[in-house]
């Protein structure tokens, strides 16, 4: 219920004075990019490391597999050539946990903006209305409370304030609300860039290995002797190992775009419900004279 027109109005129940007291994560002092670069390292020291265990650890066939690590048998053939450990599914399991490493720093923000809806920047009773004078409070809480910096809840809030006093229209208030979030919905499709390249790359590496296989199994072929009883059996161990450098370049992939939906449509979600607060708690309690 509003109160009537001419009456000086207030925040609500001493909101703005809970701004920062919310449960939730709270933001860092490390820059982002910074966290970024760091996690990015990370994956790839995880990388080196799944890629050691599986090599002490695998049976030799199912190593030859995933790694292209030669057997026992492919190493006692003379003709036998290798340049692992720097092979193509080494490359793609450290480029795998990098892109691990990247969905990590997205669900972590992404938890952050959700939390931020925890902060009750904003009154959320049913009587209150907000007028001019009572917006300057709010903003200053907004601006001033720890661990937002880039968080869409504020800058959505702080942007409303901005508009409304300056122009005294709600429906320019709510029009401005309207384009921050489209932008702000784009500006998350942007942050997936590293990502999509990431998950581009490695079935691209799984199609160059499986290229590069199969050359070399031809090569092979062809210097081999034709009345070598086990010449089938090495060839087709040799293409084998080719093939399985997609299906596994492919199923890494599948993995990273599963997880990728799941983190993005909660980013999504979160900035939902923060243009729906703002709408509830701010746009709808807007009066001028």
């Amino acid at each position: 219920m509003a109160r009537k027109p001419g009456t000086r109005t207030a925040t609500a129940n001493g909101a703005p004075a809970e701004v920062g007291r919310g449960a939730g994560l709270e933001g860092t002092s490390t820059p982002f990019y910074t966290r970024r670069l760091v996690v990015g390292v990370a994956g790839i020291v995880i990388g080196l490391i799944a890629i050691v265990l599986m090599h002490l650890v695998l049976p030799e066939d199912y190593a030859n597999v995933l790694l292209n690590k030669p057997t026992q048998k492919i190493l006692a053939d003379p003709a036998f050539n290798s340049s692992y450990p720097l092979s193509i599914q080494n490359l793609m399991w450290i480029i795998f946990f990098v892109g691990l490493g990247e969905l990590f720093v997205r669900y972590t923000e992404g938890m952050a903006e959700g939390a931020q809806l925890e902060r009750r920047y904003l009154p959320e009773d049913e009587r209150t209305v907000l007028q001019a004078n009572d917006l300057g409070i709010i903003y200053k809480a907004v601006k001033e409370a720890p661990g937002n910096e880039g968080r869409f809840l504020p800058r959505l809030i702080a942007r409303i304030i901005l508009q409304f006093q300056s122009s005294r229209s709600v429906d320019q208030a709510n029009s401005l609300m309207n384009s921050s979030l489209e932008m702000y919905l784009h500006e998350i499709d942007l942050r997936y860039n590293m990502l999509r390249y990431v998950m581009w790359l490695i079935p691209t590496l799984g199609f160059i290995g499986t290229v590069i296989g199969i050359a070399d199994a031809l090569g092979f072929a062809g210097a081999a002797q034709y009345d070598d009883p086990e010449l089938l059996s090495k060839l087709t161990s040799r293409l084998g190992v080719a093939f399985f450098t997609t299906l596994l370049a492919l199923l890494l992939s599948a993995v990273l775009v599963f997880f990728m939906h799941i983190i993005q449509a909660r980013e999504e979600r979160s900035l939902n419900r923060a243009g729906q607060y703002c709408l509830d708690n701010l746009i709808n309690r807007l009066y001028e004279h």
